[in-house]
């Protein structure tokens, strides 16, 4: 059987194991790590490929770096696979290691020497930031998906390494331009640098960084983050860093490709959304400090006209802010520092025509020339224009044209023509002193004659007293001896004016501007100087535990024992248990004895709340500052030194210790402020409401601390509004309810708006309250009269309240000249002026709903405060009653913004109805015939729109029953004067 079993051929084969040995020797690594050494960019991807120990990753590195062509030139299939290991595999893996074989502290910069800085080097160009960006991008998906899931630790871990090594990316010297010359410069081709410049562009000064690390600590937690990694996550320490990289690559560009860089990114910059902080960093590195040149500052910043005008419009009010807040119109001498200002600004323009005019329009334009900042400003723009005869001969022209226009003098904000005025006086002084024949040419034109007769003929007194000061200073400078035009008038001769009138002999030179550098060198100095706030937590126990004493070094007493059988002792009085304080606690660690005694000094005041890690400074600094202010308010000049510095920090300060009563004991400091000095302080606060880069709550606690000091100023009480007053129409009775509820039931109704209301209840929804009570208690009283009891009991009942209502007549407080002007001056003009400002911005942030009807809620606050006593009232109203006109069309679809509105005009109405003999109703249809007949058809058709709650209560309720209240007010007064109004209801459509 065997034979059959014939082989027909044979083939031997080597055994498994003894190929195995070979096949294990080809997989090993090359070269040991101590003798690794590596020369081509394949060997480099293949080391790091086969996860490398320490030393040989160190040598693949410094290949990479030493070998820059290799990794920062020309973009590769190659180099994109390194950098692709680099942030996939290496740095999850070794980034921790490297930074403690670095020995580097934990707020420092990763030097490119350290082991860490390597690493960083390699992927400082656009393929490595953009493969980080990208990587993390990848975390985040992968953590949304992953959100409910246990095992997501590891993305968190990998998340925290990513931030922390981009910031260290980011926060080496000079690291923008490092990035920009590895991505970009060294590339020949044009297309591929202008394709570079883009993605770098997009990658650090858009959103990409700055959104992704966002995302990324929205998701790890702000607190787990470290103090050096946390400028990458927030938008306003990112825009600074942009800032300095910026000026630091500006201080050392040579080429023109280098100086266009640096312009588009700040371009790109300024959509962040922290404009104020990237253009004022930029000016206090490259134009105010010792060794900086107006040049760079121009080639960086000036390349664009729409660039141009921002950062202009930025600087002008930077300069009016840091240097020339303290000069006032009294201040009509030469200085030093208004020179050195109009040096800045002439060393900007040079001789282009193009800066120059749009100085020209800043001058003249009706939301220009620095409205809310100081004269000093004004002055120093015009000096720089004065050194051309034809510049400020068209400001002078300008402003002679739009002093004189009948609609701009009935419709603009009196605190801007009080700012134009001064505009016009000063320039009409240099042209004067230039050119006196066309100065005499156009006082002598007819469109100048037109001006000042349109002046005199307005019905608003602030509007006719400007143009008896243009008129007679202007004729100062033409007319000689008894040609001068003198109005005789005793209005004429108050200090106020005589100082407008002096404007015309301002004449300030064009100086250097060292000093102002030098200030600005120990300003930023001094400011470096100051430790990084850091985000802290609040102490677990009430107690802080007491630092280190130098009692502890002292040496130890010595201890002698005393037999304790005498009875020496017999008449001490042993102390009770509890009686000190101190030994209160049980832990004798927690005792505190060394406790922080409250600042009996602004300055001191000012340091404890800068000192945000101490607990017992920052409540101690909170509960004082309202006393410690109004205790100095009147003592030396503390307040006044230090006003606009303590007020920033009021309104900007955080609650990290989440202090009792920390809401309205800031809000008491701010009220301080105001009482303390409120020419200076009201103006600025309403400028920060409009201008200041706050959230909703902050720009509220404005509002309220506004409204509240007004009522102060006023002599009112402000102690007494409560939030749980009850709406003046749930007074009337079941009744005239249902009847007001039933009013247009037929008629289709259209939604009424939003009825969510974005902020709590507080003092100023309480003074509305209190403000709608005065105004629609009248009129409940008279629903009632009309609809109960026999009519010898209704004569009975209005006679009674005839003779309290006029008995009662002199409890309205008749408020003096002075402090009604103030409240108009200081506090309405402002709020009114920059409320037309706001609305011509990009961001109209008064336009939230919310924030609108506080807004109009505490114009109508400060107008009841004034009272019908002020003589500013009839400029007060037509001021209010356009804007109330204007702004009507932002709260038809918001029941919380039409309710601020009504309560506004409400307020309006019922100051004039408290004026004397009814003059005040009457002069109010003399004046605003046409504006009464307007405001009545609205609010009629608010009325039918608002539907009403059927159980009597409710938003819409009172909204209507305001409503209702308004229309019978403006009905009672057309009735009685409507003989005055005939002429405006025949032209009315």
């Amino acid at each position: 059987m065997d034979d059959f079993f014939t082989p027909v051929t044979t083939t031997y084969l080597k055994g498994r194991d003894e190929v195995a040995p070979v096949e294990l020797g080809r997989t090993a690594p090359k070269k040991s790590p101590a003798n690794a050494v590596v020369v081509s960019l394949d060997e480099a991807v293949d080391i790091l490929k086969n996860q490398p120990d320490y030393d040989s990753l160190i040598s693949t590195l410094r290949f990479l770096c030493d070998n820059s062509e290799s990794i920062m030139g020309k973009p590769g299939p190659q180099t994109a696979a390194v950098v692709h290991l680099l942030v996939t595999e290496i740095t999850p893996n070794y980034w921790t290691l490297l930074l403690e074989s670095s020995n580097l502290s934990s707020d420092g910069p990763v030097s490119e020497f350290s082991d860490a800085g390597l690493l960083l080097r390699c992927l400082s160009n656009v393929t490595g930031l953009n493969a980080v960006v990208a990587h993390i991008n990848s975390l985040l998906a992968e953590s949304r998906q992953r959100k409910n899931d246990v095992s997501s630790q590891d993305i968190q871990l990998h998340l925290q390494i990513f931030l922390d090594m981009i910031a260290a990316l980011l926060n080496r010297p000079d690291s923008l331009r490092q990035i920009w010359t590895a991505s970009v410069q060294k590339l020949p081709d044009a297309a591929m640098r202008k394709t570079q410049s883009h993605t770098l562009n997009s990658l650090l000064a858009s959103s990409r960084v700055l959104s992704v690390a966002s995302e990324a600590s929205a998701v790890l937690g702000l607190d787990k983050l470290k103090d050096a990694t946390k400028f990458i996550a927030d938008g306003a320490e990112y825009v600074r860093w942009i800032a300095i990289s910026i000026a630091s690559w500006a201080k050392v560009a040579s080429t023109d490709l280098e100086f266009q860089s640096c312009f588009d990114i700040l371009q790109r910059a300024m959509s962040l959304g922290y404009q104020h902080v990237l253009a004022k960093l930029l000016i206090d590195e490259l134009l105010l400090r010792s060794d900086s040149n107006p040049v760079t500052f121009i080639q960086v910043c000036f390349q664009q006209p729409a660039t141009f005008k921002k950062i202009m419009q930025i600087l002008l009010e930077y300069l009016a802010q840091k240097f020339l807040s303290s000069i006032t119109v009294q201040d009509a001498s030469e200085d030093r520092t208004v020179s050195s200002v109009a040096g800045i600004i002439n060393a900007l323009i040079k001789d282009e025509p193009t800066r120059k005019s749009f100085l020209v329009s800043w001058c003249t334009a009706s939301s220009g020339a620095g409205l809310g900042d100081g004269i000093g400003i004004r002055r120093a723009v015009l000096a720089a224009l004065a050194i051309d005869n034809d510049a400020i001969t068209s400001v002078l022209e300008k402003s002679l044209n739009q002093f004189g226009d009948e609609l701009y003098i009935k419709h603009a904000a009196i605190l801007q023509q009080d700012v134009h005025t001064q505009v016009l006086l000063i320039s009409a002084g240099y042209v004067s002193r230039l050119s006196p024949i066309r100065l005499n040419i156009l006082v002598k034109s007819g469109a100048y004659m037109s001006s000042i007769s349109n002046r005199i003929a307005s019905t608003q007194e602030k509007a006719r007293i400007l143009g008896m000061v243009v008129g007679e200073s202007l004729s100062a400078l033409v007319d000689k001896g008894k040609s001068k035009l003198d109005f005789h008038m005793d209005e004429m001769e108050t200090e106020e004016i005589e100082s407008l009138k002096s404007l015309t002999g301002v004449s300030d030179s064009v100086g250097p501007f060292e000093e102002l550098r030098e200030v600005s060198q120990v300003v930023r100095l001094a400011a470096s100087s100051t430790p990084f706030q850091k985000q802290i937590t609040r102490p677990k126990k009430k107690k802080p535990i007491p630092k280190t004493s130098t009692v502890d070094n002292l040496p130890k007493a010595i201890i002698e024992e005393l037999n304790s059988s005498d009875e020496e002792d017999d008449g001490l009085v042993p102390y009770s248990k509890g009686s000190d304080p101190e030994d209160s606690d049980d832990d004798a660690e927690l005792v505190q004895r060394n406790k922080v005694k409250p600042p009996v000094y602004i300055r001191d005041l000012i340091s404890y709340f800068r000192d945000v890690e101490n607990y017992d400074k920052q409540i101690l600094a909170l509960r004082t500052a309202p006393t410690l202010v109004r205790r100095k308010a009147n003592y030396g000049t503390e307040v006044r030194d230090h006003a606009e510095e303590l007020a920033g920090i009021l309104v900007g300060l955080q609650d990290k210790f989440e202090l009792d009563g920390f809401s309205e004991t800031q809000l008491e400091g701010m009220v301080a402020l105001m009482v303390a000095q409120p020419q200076s302080m009201a103006p600025w606060f309403a400028r920060t409401f409009f201008e200041g880069d706050y959230s909703l709550s902050q720009r509220t606690a404005v509002l309220i601390s506004i409204g509240l000091a007004a009522r102060e100023v006023a002599g009112f009480d402000t102690g007494t509004f409560q939030s749980s007053a009850d709406f003046p129409s749930k007074q009337l009775p079941d009744k005239i309810q249902s009847l007001y509820l039933e009013a247009n039931k037929d008629q289709p109704q259209q939604p009424s708006g939003n009825r969510l209301k974005a902020l709590p209840a507080n003092a100023i929804e309480s003074m509305s309250q209190a403000l709608t009570a005065d105004f629609l208690a009248p009129l409940a009283a008279a629903a009632a009269d009309s609809t109960t009891g026999p009519d010898v009991l209704k004569l009975q009942s209005f006679t009674a309240r005839y003779k309290r209502k006029t008995s009662a007549r002199p409890r309205v407080r008749a408020i003096p000249n002075t402090t009604a002007a103030l409240l108009a001056r200081s506090f309405f003009a402002p709020l009114t002026a920059h409320f037309q400002v706001a609305l011509r911005s990009a961001r109209r942030v008064v336009l939230n709903p919310a924030l609108l009807a506080l807004y109009l809620q505490t114009l109508g606050i400060v107008v009841g405060a004034a009272g019908p006593a002020t003589l500013a009232l009839p400029q007060m109203t037509s001021e209010l009653w356009d804007l109330l006109l204007g702004v009507r069309v932002h709260v038809v679809e918001d029941l919380s913004a039409l309710r601020g509105w009504l309560v506004a005009l409400a307020a309006l109405l019922q100051v004039h109805d408290d004026a004397g003999g009814g003059g005040g109703m009457r002069r109010l249809c003399e004046d605003h015939g046409r504006d009464i007949f307007e405001t009545r058809e609205w609010v009629g058709g608010m009325f039918e729109r608002i539907r009403g709650d059927d159980a009597g209560g409710g938003e819409e309720n009172d909204v209507k029953m305001l409503a209702a209240g308004v229309l019978i007010k403006l009905d009672e007064a057309v009735e009685k004067y409507q003989a005055l109004l005939m002429g405006d209801m025949a032209n009315f459509s």
